[in-house]
């Protein structure tokens, strides 16, 4: 369900943008959002301080986007949620000698320091290789096909990163002890 809550407002995006265009994507986004954003404070009482910037970037850059009626604003939002979530993770390592990975994740999962750090790299690296992809696609293609990108390519990326990370960090997960049967061997 949070998954779903999640890409809510970019799935509303894409079909308003079939159905109607950028202009009107655009502003479906943005009161998706801030839908979003008002059931999340309803029903859990909080919001995610990276909602609350996905919040900020829509209405700054839709309502740029709807203001200025171009649409190049509108393709900078996802280059710029990206460089702010690598640039968060990079400012938090260098800067302050924090990995903000292992901070929202520690509690879930038990790796050693030298993994956190290089997956810490990794998410950085991704989120500024991606923020540079979508740049190109926006400049390089047209807007239909920066749309299709930023649905279906753009997580097709994600999911393809989570799922290598998973693979990589499951190597240094510790093993939970499995009881032996009556012979001594491992189920």
């Amino acid at each position: 369900m949070k998954l779903l809550l999640d890409f809510f407002p970019i799935i509303l995006f894409f079909v308003a943008f079939k159905v109607w265009g950028i202009y009107a994507a655009t502003a479906v986004a943005i009161v998706a959002t801030i839908a979003q954003i008002a059931y999340l404070r309803f029903k859990h009482g909080k919001v995610e301080p990276m909602q609350w910037v996905s919040l900020g970037v829509i209405v700054l850059f839709g309502g740029a986007t709807l203001l200025a009626h171009n649409d190049s604003f509108i393709k900078w939002k996802p280059t710029v949620l990206y460089w702010l979530m690598g640039g968060a993770l990079l400012i938090g390592q260098l800067g302050f000698g924090k990995n903000l990975l292992r901070s929202v994740m520690g509690a879930q999962l038990q790796l050693p320091d030298a993994i956190w750090l290089k997956l810490n790299w990794a998410w950085t690296a991704f989120f500024a290789l991606m923020g540079a992809l979508n740049l190109w696609v926006a400049y390089h293609f047209d807007t239909d096909s920066w749309v299709n990108f930023k649905l279906f390519g753009g997580m097709g990326l994600m999911v393809v990163f989570v799922i290598a990370q998973a693979i990589y960090m499951s190597r240094y997960l510790p093993q939970e002890e499995r009881p032996a049967d009556s012979e001594g061997k491992q189920p």
